[in-house]
């Protein structure tokens, strides 16, 4: 079993939060706006977009949301760590900086399988970006709704691996270790009871890892951050 490896400098759990509000690029700007001018997702969409990923803790989910708005970097820096599977940790770290990436693609990089899921996922990851950029009000409130659906199922608590915290009607995941973070790995189908992800098609990030193992239900599984 690995231990996840150190992300200090991978933004706190508070980047979420702060994401939902947080005024956008000028280039984002444009781009939130030329899709305003078509037809937003609903919320069924939105649901089965969201599914795969709104059980990440809060520093990770705000990380892919931010990267999925930039998916030709994703695809680079998937294509990067495939192409370098022996770096890691500071090293991977020193490695990815001079490539201008996004500072929230360059953290992923910590985590290839998120990362390669997201590029392999080309179509998912172009609509998420969109999502977050035009609908972010509402995508914050879907990824809520779907962690309230899943503690309400029993699929999500606090674990050896990390902290749920339910405050009124907002649900934080939190790593228990500050620094070690791991990465969930589960059946959208399963975890939300009836409903959330019903008509997802494939997955998304829920593939098995070798340093998975199995918790609570049979509804989770666990990878550290190094896991591919």
């Amino acid at each position: 079993m690995k231990f996840a490896r150190p992300i200090a400098w991978l933004a706190c759990a508070a980047t979420a939060a702060v994401l939902a509000v947080a005024p956008a690029s000028p280039a984002h700007a444009q781009a939130s706006a030329a899709w305003r001018t078509q037809a937003a997702y609903t919320q069924q969409e939105l649901d089965q977009m969201l599914a795969p990923i709104a059980l990440y803790p809060d520093a990770l989910i705000a990380q892919v949301l931010m990267a999925a708005t930039y998916p030709l970097e994703v695809v680079q820096a998937a294509r990067f760590v495939q192409r370098n599977p022996g770096l890691g940790g500071t090293a991977l770290e020193r490695a990815v900086a001079p490539m201008g990436w996004d500072p929230s693609v360059a953290a992923l990089t910590q985590f290839p399988s998120v990362l390669a899921m997201m590029g392999e996922e080309l179509d998912w990851t172009r609509r998420l970006g969109e999502a977050f950029l035009a609908q972010r009000e509402q995508l914050m409130d879907t990824v809520q709704a779907l962690r309230a659906k899943a503690y309400a199922a029993g699929s999500l608590r606090s674990t050896e691996q990390q902290r749920v915290i339910v405050q009124e009607r907002v649900v934080l995941i939190e790593p228990w270790q500050p620094g070690l973070l791991w990465v969930p790995y589960y059946n959208p189908l399963i975890v939300y009871g009836t409903g959330g992800g019903r008509r997802t098609r494939r997955s998304c990030g829920c593939r098995r890892s070798p340093t998975a193992r199995r918790t609570f239900r049979r509804s989770i599984r666990w990878a550290s951050s190094g896991g591919r």
